[in-house]
């Protein structure tokens, strides 16, 4: 439900329209009542909810499953309603265990790029947002939310990473989520070592430029600027999400960038 108060938040100001759907896998008797809850949130204001029900067929992994029929429902629904967006409401520790699940698994470098900003027709406003402003933003603005049991069920890898392996992360380096999201966002966006300028030489970053970077590159800041040695300056190509190494820009007018 943060998600949802969020973009309710900011709705006017965005000029936002917005519809919400509730996925049932089927698994879980009480998952009726939770969506209950939800769907009164929403009525509260004013925003339209709907219900997909699903039956999952038996197999194998069973998480993985449940969230491709999950993907499948959301956009069935968003074209039922013509929705440009689906947004969904990873937060930056979903994104650090995926990571680590992911290394875990044996993936390879490119693997680690997961669950960016924008993938597509999916977006996710809060993937740097970690779970505990989360749940601060809901308990100041009493806004009601449910649990799900099998969030606690460690027959899943998942759940055994949340709760055993990243708390134990977090011991030996309080910045572990950041630093796992920075990751994802550096491997996402591709490797900064490769970044050449427009005569084709290579550009180096040190460590605070790849973080700026990083910054931009999610949250798709097309005014936004790095400063490069001999007039250059780094930005984010508007339409493709890319950095690009440019001549240095002249002082924006009136206080406002052109998009690079």
């Amino acid at each position: 439900m943060a998600l949802l108060h969020v973009l309710v938040l900011l709705r006017d100001k965005l000029g936002l329209i917005l519809s919400a759907h509730g996925v049932n896998h089927g698994l879980r008797p009480a998952a009726r009542e939770e969506l209950e809850v939800a769907a009164a949130f929403a009525a509260t204001h004013a925003v339209p909810f709907s219900i997909s029900h699903l039956e999952l067929e038996p197999g194998g992994n069973l998480q993985a499953r449940a969230r491709a029929a999950r993907y499948a429902a959301l956009r069935r629904e968003a074209a039922h309603v013509g929705a440009s967006w689906i947004a969904t409401a990873h937060h930056a520790d979903d994104r650090a265990e995926t990571v680590l699940l992911r290394l875990l698994r044996g993936s390879g470098v490119t693997g680690l790029g997961v669950l960016p900003v924008r993938s597509g027709d999916l977006i996710r406003p809060l993937t740097r947002a970690p779970r505990a402003a989360l749940a601060q933003h809901l308990a100041r603005h009493a806004v009601p939310y449910t649990n799900d049991p099998s969030n606690l069920d460690p027959r899943f890898l998942r759940v055994r990473v949340r709760h055993e392996l990243l708390p134990l992360l977090k011991q030996l380096s309080p910045g572990i989520v950041n630093h796992l999201t920075s990751l994802a966002d550096q491997v996402s966006m591709g490797s900064p070592h490769q970044l050449l300028d427009a005569e084709g030489r290579p550009v180096p970053l040190n460590r605070a430029q790849r973080r700026e970077l990083a910054q931009m590159a999610s949250t798709r800041g097309a005014e936004a600027r790095i400063a490069l040695p001999g007039g250059k300056e780094l930005c984010i190509d508007a339409q493709t999400g890319k950095p690009v190494v440019a001549p240095a820009a002249p002082p924006p007018r009136h206080g406002k960038r052109q998009k690079c």
